[in-house]
């Protein structure tokens, strides 16, 4: 279908009127095996301008998605910024360039994968990127003795023969790379191997199993603890200038919040109108984008001013705009990204524990991830085989994080989910596009260096604001859960609080878990410092052992969202219809064992009677 951009409702709408774009499948109560959903999608929702099998022009889907890139970058430079001072990147020339090199991989990954997930895996239009689920797991890696960073480089010149050298914490005497290239392999080698169990739990379809053990009293205080347990980090990166990192996040806040009814004229033209003036909800669209643009603008002034000081050891010196600009210089233009470029991955039994419960975290956001996409985009609910395939490919992801070294593995990225209700545009090829953009990006040395340029008060304003929104995207799951019941009360507040204390007791007792065995003391470490382990064990276990019904628990409301109510014959029949329309891989899958593999559209369907059986049924 061909079209121009239009955000706006009423020209969207009329658009819908005349070309048909739109499905009426989204108020309908079909769900796979004849399962409705727990309330109708809403109205203007389903008018789609471009659905998720239609394709616009070249020029637009080029346009929108960049649009998607944009929204996504912000999360994706933030993984490697945020830990990169744990992996011993420290502030000069060689901690840049591998803060830029790793941007590099991470957009390259994130590319691909995103490719991926919308042609052969979920086949929804969903952005995919590093995830903060792995944060904690991570940094808890990074924060065992024998990854703890040097104090300071050796002085002793004839030694070094005047490159800067350490006196790593394993003995041994390296230079600045392979300093931060020692902890990435380790953070390699878990994830790598961790996401194994993701392809396994997808490919034999015991996700659905799963499940049935983790619900909204799980689920809440998890996310939950994701964005608490990076208050530091975030607090550190502000200190650099907490002006800056309050005038960003002030920014951020009146774009996206007090901003994004106003609509923005533009001047516009198209062959059928000629040039004619087009509203835009351009403040809601790119409020990511703006505020980074102003704080980095504002950071250029008092620099050329000289209002922020050029002492290393004084505050505010972080917010200088030219204290990294040698790392532009050093990078290279072109990067090609691939499988053990930092070195062989290590792989430890502690961190692959840890990456696990990261892993599984991750699995929850995206199956979320996966029933908000289609609600928005005006889709029928994505079927188990498009579950299992969407997670199938996530796993395939992070193991390709692990091999090639992106220090967090990929997930769906919910920011993107919201600009299809935005944009009125669910057109997978838009995403398809997108991917293929940030892969040409992954390959531009230069691209990973801008970003590092950014100064840290600015991302951390931006920091501050997204993981805020992890936090309350947490919170929000107690919504289906009875908040009169102590029960509820008990395990959400023992969850969240025993999170947050353990992995701070833990860090600053380590001498207090002694085994005898190393490998044990480690495993135990990082377990006990990863906070999201903490708070799901505990919610796991106390939500499925202590009395307590369906209904208190969330449960039912939480399993109707995923499809539990009967529906007509005739209703199951058009399901499956538009279930294939959306979510059926692009070749024939129809052989004979089709329906014993999980990730195809013909699992759990019943093979066709024989002439035989026919006359058995007739005669009883």
């Amino acid at each position: 279908m061909d079209g121009e951009i239009n955000p706006t409702f009423e020209e969207t709408e009329d658009h819908i009127n005349n070309e048909g774009a739109a499905s009426d499948f989204g108020n309908k109560k079909i769900r796979e095996n004849g399962n409705v959903p727990a309330e109708n999608h809403d109205k203007n929702q389903n008018k789609m301008i471009y659905e998720i099998d239609e394709s616009p022009r070249w020029h637009v889907c080029i346009i929108l998605g960049i649009q998607h890139c944009l929204l996504a970058v912000g999360g994706l430079v933030g993984m490697p910024l945020i830990i990169g001072r744990s992996l011993c990147m420290f502030d000069d020339d060689v901690g840049y360039v591998g803060r830029a090199m790793v941007i590099n991989a991470m957009l390259f990954i994130s590319g691909i994968v995103t490719f991926i997930q919308t042609t052969f895996g979920s086949r929804l239009p969903i952005m995919q990127g590093g995830s903060s689920a792995f944060l904690p797991a991570t940094l808890a890696i990074l924060s065992l003795p024998h990854n703890r960073c040097p104090s300071a480089p050796i002085n002793n010149t004839d030694l070094t023969n005047g490159t800067v050298m350490y006196n790593d914490t394993d003995g041994t005497l390296v230079d600045g790379a392979e300093l931060w290239q020692r902890r990435m392999r380790e953070i390699q080698g878990a994830l790598a191997v961790a996401a194994v169990l993701e392809i396994l739990l997808a490919m034999t379809g015991v996700v659905g199993f799963l499940m049935r053990f983790i619900g909204p009293l799980t689920v809440a205080p998890s996310i939950t603890l994701i964005g608490l347990s990076l208050l530091d980090i975030s607090g550190y990166w502000a200190s650099g200038q907490w002006g800056i990192t309050i005038f960003t996040i002030a920014l951020l806040v009146v774009f996206s919040q007090y901003l994004k009814d106003i609509k923005v004229p533009f001047p516009w033209y198209s062959r059928t109108r000629g040039c004619f003036v087009k509203r835009s909800n351009f403040f809601k669209m790119f409020p990511v984008l703006l505020a980074v643009i102003l704080g980095v603008i504002l950071c250029v002034i008092l620099t050329a001013t000289g209002a922020l000081p050029s002492n290393p050891s004084e505050p505010g010196y972080r917010g200088r705009t030219d204290t990294r600009i040698r790392v532009l210089y050093n990078s290279p233009w072109f990067q090609f990204s691939y499988p053990g470029q930092w070195g062989l991955p290590v792989v430890t039994a502690s961190g692959v524990i840890g990456m696990l419960v990261a892993v599984i975290i991750s699995m929850v956001e995206s199956i979320g991830d996966y029933y908000a996409c289609a609600r928005i985009a005006g889709a029928p609910p994505p079927p188990k085989h498009a579950v299992n395939r969407g997670l199938a490919i996530e796993g395939l992801g992070t193991v390709l994080s692990g091999l090639i070294g992106t220090s967090t593995g990929t997930t769906s990225y919910t920011q993107n989910i919201g600009a299809l209700g935005i944009t009125q545009v669910a057109s997978r090829r838009v995403l398809q596009v997108a991917g293929i953009v940030f892969f040409i990006f992954g390959m531009l040395g230069k691209f990973g260096a801008v970003v590092v340029l950014i100064p840290d008060p600015v991302m951390a304003g931006l920091f501050c604001v997204v993981f805020g929104m992890v936090t309350a995207v947490g919170i929000s799951n107690l919504q289906f859960v009875d908040l009169n019941s102590a029960r509820n009360l008990f395990i959400i507040g023992f969850s969240l609080f025993m999170g947050l204390m353990v992995p701070r007791w833990v860090a600053s007792h380590r001498n207090a878990i002694d085994t005898g065995e190393v490998i044990v003391d480690q495993i135990f470490l990082v377990l006990l410092e990863t906070p999201v382990f903490v708070g799901f064990v505990l919610g796991v276990f106390f939500d499925n052992t202590m009395p307590g019904t369906l209904k208190e628990r969330g449960m039912l409301e939480w399993r109707k969202r995923a499809g539990e109510d009967n529906a007509s014959e005739e209703e199951r029949e058009k399901y499956k219809k538009e279930v294939a329309k959306c979510y059926n891989l692009p070749f024939s899958t129809n052989f004979r064992f089709a329906r014993y593999i999980p990730i195809l559209p013909e699992f759990n369907t019943k093979p066709p009677k024989t002439e035989k059986e026919d006359k058995v049924s007739a005669v009883i």
